[in-house]
């Protein structure tokens, strides 16, 4: 079982020196991953400032030397399809290897779309996610790129990129309320991440998975982690990771008080 954390980052958590030290500290203490959310408003309650999930990523990542790090989750449908395949291969450059993408629908709870004129239709949005996380791996593999659809345009487009380890970058995608359609789509990459999802709802993912893949060999699962989440049933349903979840209001102190414990076992 592998161990992470995902950090809102918002408030006192919003502050890059603060979260650098996050990062160097849950390197240091034996975890596995620092994961960030992927917001531009709030869709929690309260007036918060909200740092940039890439920037925050790139801090991370010259802060640490083995932890995995990534978004968890982008969604795409507000993102531009060029922008997110350079900052996620400049990030996985900057930090050897260690980035996950995390990728999902995203919704308009936060008038996140709505206010800045993205399109806010979940069926154009699940296109958009579908076609998109091809994409990027084609442009990610230096193919010379020619797609025309009602989501996404690439017209006659080559990414190059510098000599790395990999070809591809792994892709979890988020999935939340027990919802069977992410993990259809998951299947066909690394790895999801279910979000309020009871043990029945992450059993029914893991079966639709393996009947998707033939095997779960290379695939991982990762489950939420927090004091009130008996986590026991999810590792014995095959969860890989345990994510445990910081939420906006709390305080880079906490943190380190998470990571110290951690640390002593």
């Amino acid at each position: 079982m592998r161990h992470g954390l995902t950090v809102p980052l918002f408030g006192a958590l919003a502050d890059l020196v603060a979260f650098g030290d996050i990062a160097e500290a849950a390197d240091e203490a034996g975890l596995d991953g620092v994961f960030v959310w992927d917001h531009v408003l709030s869709p929690v309650e309260g007036s918060w400032p909200i740092a940039d999930p890439w920037v925050a990523l790139a801090v991370a990542a010259t802060r640490s030397r083995r932890i995995r790090i990534g978004p968890m989750v982008t969604p795409l449908a507000r993102r531009r399809l060029i922008n997110v395949s350079q900052a996620t291969l400049s990030l996985d450059q900057l930090s050897a290897g260690r980035v996950i993408l995390g990728l999902g629908l995203g919704s308009d709870r936060a008038r996140e779309l709505s206010a800045f004129g993205e399109p806010d239709d979940p069926a154009e949005r699940a296109a958009k996610l579908t076609e998109g996380a091809e994409l990027l791996g084609r442009l990610w593999s230096q193919e010379r790129v020619q797609h025309r659809t009602g989501a996404w345009v690439v017209d006659d487009v080559q990414v190059h990129r510098l000599h790395g380890r990999r070809r591809r970058i792994p892709i979890w995608f988020g999935c939340a309320h027990g919802s069977l359609a992410p993990a259809r789509r998951a299947a066909h990459y690394d790895g999801i991440y279910p979000i309020d999802t009871d043990v029945e709802g992450f059993k029914r993912i893991v079966d639709v998975v393996f009947e998707q893949r033939g095997s779960l060999e290379g695939f991982d699962f990762a489950c939420p982690a927090h004091p009130s989440i008996d986590t026991a049933p999810f590792a014995e349903a095959g969860a890989t990771w345990l994510l445990h979840a910081f939420w906006p209001g709390n305080t880079p102190a906490q943190v380190h008080r998470f990571i110290t414990r951690f640390a002593q076992g």
